[in-house]
């Protein structure tokens, strides 16, 4: 990967080299939270879904941004909800009509989730749909569920925050979580801003964190299971804007592998402001550890201290020591963060955009 830096702080020339104008899409995350909480109230969400408490909430996960999305609600409501929540590919057979269901999918032409759902539609299942409104999939549940459509058109790998706000919308409705929506789009378009194309990389927190993961091997290990589902979107970002494959895990876990472990000890003691790039000449690109954390309290701040013991030279990034926000609110931030950083690097990199990647030449 042949990296330009001098391009993320020449805001004109990056402006050129994003001709899609990719971050200008995903800084409309606030947006699209917003539109889809005025989908939900038109198609009146909360009356259609408020019939008791259900039996269970199903997510089905999806490819594409639904896969993330999905973990990443599964591990935000969860913990505290009175029911199970089942994390699925598909409905599951025992699907019934005291069950809710949420799906979230880009490919309107899903047909095993257009089966799926239509079977759950059938059976009597409260189905929530955050898709397209044309196409197989939401022909499946057209009048026994609930389509939110999208109304801000953003390209498929950049609809996290539709999809999170669909989910989340669909528990709040079914009484098993809380969370404030309209909070969260303000959150969104705070970090927006910080991270804004035209703010130099040691103010803006998206690029600061492309440089870093920049010639490396990025292994995203998440200090609770919400950061763990924050981590699954990065990699995808990085794998989907830069090229980039990263290692996902909880740190518990990433620490039971003792060759990468060793790997990761041994690369960050060594990478200091004094290491000379020459040296690795035709090795493998170094790995680089990020621990990422969304929940506060004490356990998380036990686990933070541990791996900042095994880990002293990995970098942390925890939204809770810059914002005041709830679990879901803090995972949206740090989400858009990793994914505005994925396509800073890939803009840099050259995997995505074209045009203003070429520095000019000096006389």
């Amino acid at each position: 990967m042949a990296l330009d830096d001098s391009l993320l702080d020449d805001p004109a020339r990056l402006a050129d080299a994003d001709g899609a104008g990719l971050l200008r899409s995903a800084a409309m995350a606030g947006a699209q939270v917003r539109s889809t909480v005025e989908t939900a109230e038109e198609l009146q969400l909360g009356e259609r879904m408020d019939v008791g408490r259900p039996r269970s909430l199903v997510i089905v996960s999806r490819p594409g941004v639904g896969h993330a999305a999905a973990r990443l609600l599964e591990s935000l409501v969860a913990p505290a909800s009175p029911v199970p929540v089942v994390l699925s590919d598909v409905v599951p057979s025992w699907i019934g009509a005291l069950d809710a269901v949420f799906a979230h999918t880009d490919d309107p032409f899903d047909r095993e989730l257009a089966l799926s759902l239509e079977r759950a539609a059938r059976y009597g299942a409260g189905v929530v749909l955050s898709a397209p409104p044309d196409g197989p999939v939401a022909s499946a549940v057209a009048g026994r569920g609930l389509v939110l459509a999208p109304r801000v058109p953003v390209p498929p790998e950049l609809t996290l925050p539709r999809a999170l706000a669909a989910g989340l919308l669909t528990a709040n409705a079914a009484g098993l979580s809380s969370t404030d929506l309209g909070a969260l789009a303000d959150r969104l378009d705070h970090e927006a801003e910080r991270c804004h194309p035209g703010h130099e990389s040691f103010v803006n927190p998206a690029k600061s964190l492309a440089l870093r993961w920049a010639d490396h091997i990025p292994l995203l290990w998440g200090l609770d299971a919400v950061a763990v589902g924050v981590a699954h979107h990065a990699a995808y970002a990085l794998a989907a804007h830069a090229a980039v494959v990263a290692d996902v895990a909880h740190y518990r876990q990433a620490l039971s592998r003792p060759a990468l472990r060793r790997a990761a000890t041994e690369v960050s003691a060594e990478d200091t402001i004094f290491a000379d790039p020459e040296d690795r000449a035709g090795e493998s690109a170094p790995v680089r550890v990020t621990l990422l954390a969304v929940t506060t309290g004490g356990e998380a701040d036990g686990s933070r201290h541990r791996a900042g013991e095994l880990l002293p030279s990995a970098d942390v990034v925890a939204p809770a020591d810059e914002i005041v926000a709830d679990d879901a609110g803090r995972a949206a931030v740090l989400a858009l963060r990793c994914e505005l950083a994925a396509l800073y690097l890939g803009l840099a990199a050259g995997t995505i955009g074209g045009a203003g990647r070429v520095a000019p030449a000096t006389a």
